[in-house]
């Protein structure tokens, strides 16, 4: 039988297809800014106050929106309109009709092996918490992978 991901278009997915998608690379959860100017987005090296930087998973996922009202929902419409979501992003890949990476969980049968391959934002970020907002463009960073 096919893997899910190969067969289904996004819309067609169960929740725990959807969510088995996320990679874990932590990227999503990194502070943005965005020119007003020209409407780019540029990412941090800041993380939110949720993300665990050592294991790249929110650290209160069931109530995250709760605590933390920007939190950003990744959902279709999210995956359709989101140009800074990573060129690697399983939720990109399969929108674009493209396969998951050889890193990806579904694929490697091991969630390390996002981190072994450099692609998530383990050990790489500073938490939100421990920084002054007007100290975020001086954070900016390049992320492999974003598109």
């Amino acid at each position: 039988m096919p893997a899910f991901w190969r067969v289904k278009r996004l819309d067609e997915m169960t929740l725990d297809e959807w969510e088995s998608l996320c990679d874990g690379c932590g990227l999503c959860c990194l502070v943005k800014l965005e020119d007003e100017d020209t409407g780019k987005v540029y990412t941090t090296d800041v993380a939110c106050t949720l993300m665990d930087g050592d294991t790249c998973r929110c650290k209160d996922y069931e109530h995250r929106f709760e605590r933390v009202p920007d939190c950003l929902k990744i959902d279709l419409a999210a995956v359709a309109n989101l140009t800074w979501l990573p060129a690697t992003c399983a939720y990109r890949l399969v929108a674009e009709g493209r396969d998951l990476y050889w890193w990806h969980h579904l694929v490697s049968g091991s969630p390390e092996t996002v981190h072994q391959a450099g692609v998530s934002i383990r050990y790489k970020t500073i938490s939100e918490d421990d920084i002054d907002e007007e100290d975020l463009p001086d954070r900016i960073t390049e992320w492999g992978g974003e598109g």
